[in-house]
């Protein structure tokens, strides 16, 4: 019976994968009903049900992947992302709640009459550009991706969602030329290329090229910052997620390349995960003002 095979597939997932129950119980409801074509309540009430042998294949292949370690996201080939779907590649990090810390940031410092030129740096599968276009619709979205298949990825998110966003394909802001936004934010690569968390967990199936940036992760937010007053007009600002223990590096780069009101966001586990300021004299997007955590 269907409800024997899910406890089946829950128990091989914990052993195998050390997840706690619940998430196991989870995992295996959410391949069983992709697999299956269904919503996961239809599972409760055919739980009696004896599947054919083309549906038990289809679970089968999937548990399979999953107890290999290949993460959930890509083998759905969808991540929810601040309450809207996206579509989710190997080409493509898998969205996580850290970076909507750094999309919340930026909703807080963008009223909602704003008409802004943004950029994005990094843009992957095209979450945070894409919600907050939806989220400030009269603001002008740019993505930039070093990525060719990344920005295809994107792209599709864009149209399937129905948003208007530039993307481009651009080594950070090589292919910008001299233009400026009044907002640039990233999520770039910031695991140091030796941390043995690279070759653990969902890491190992995500680009390397997007996660890691040097010896100490931060060769890439360092030309970040650098570079930015030459793509910001005055009083714009620069937002950046970084890992939980770069905030006091990042906050030190912002202040030396001449940034103001320079901060640092905290997650709800109490981690600074996402850093910024504000380039020249005007402070047009109230960098002071910040999100109760």
């Amino acid at each position: 019976m269907l409800a024997d095979q899910l406890k089946q597939a829950a128990r091989q997932l914990a052993e195998v994968l050390s997840l706690p129950p619940r998430v196991a119980r989870l995992e295996a409801q959410v391949l069983y009903a992709h697999a299956l074509g269904v919503e996961r309540a239809w599972l409760i009430g055919h739980d009696r049900d004896v599947l054919t042998p083309v549906q038990a294949a289809a679970v089968a292949s999937l548990v399979e992947r999953r107890l290999a370690g290949e993460p959930v996201a890509y083998l759905l080939g969808e991540r929810e992302f601040y309450g809207r779907s996206f579509r989710i590649t190997p080409d493509v990090l898998i969205p996580r709640p850290d970076t909507e810390l750094l999309l919340e940031q930026a909703l807080s410092r963008l009223p909602r009459d704003a008409t802004y030129n943004i950029l994005d740096i990094g843009v992957g599968s095209g979450v945070v550009a894409i919600s907050l276009a939806l989220e400030r619709p009269l603001c002008r979205l740019t993505g930039v991706d070093y990525s060719a298949a990344a920005l295809n990825v994107a792209r599709s998110n864009a149209a399937s969602l129905g948003v208007a966003v530039e993307f481009l394909e651009s080594d950070a802001y090589a292919a910008l030329g001299e233009r400026r936004f009044h907002f640039v934010v990233g999520n770039p690569p910031y695991i140091a290329a030796a941390d043995p968390h690279l070759t653990q967990g969902d890491l190992r199936y995500e680009p390397r090229l997007a996660l890691a940036s040097g010896a100490d992760g931060l060769d890439l937010i360092r030309r970040l910052v650098a570079e930015a007053p030459a793509h910001l007009e005055s009083g714009g600002g620069l937002l950046l997620e970084h890992g939980w223990d770069q905030a006091g590096a990042v906050r030190d780069l912002l202040s030396r390349a001449g940034f103001a009101e320079v901060f640092s966001a905290r997650d709800l586990a109490g981690h600074e995960r996402v850093s910024g300021g504000v380039w020249g004299h005007e402070t047009a997007l109230q960098f002071s003002r910040k999100l109760p955590l």
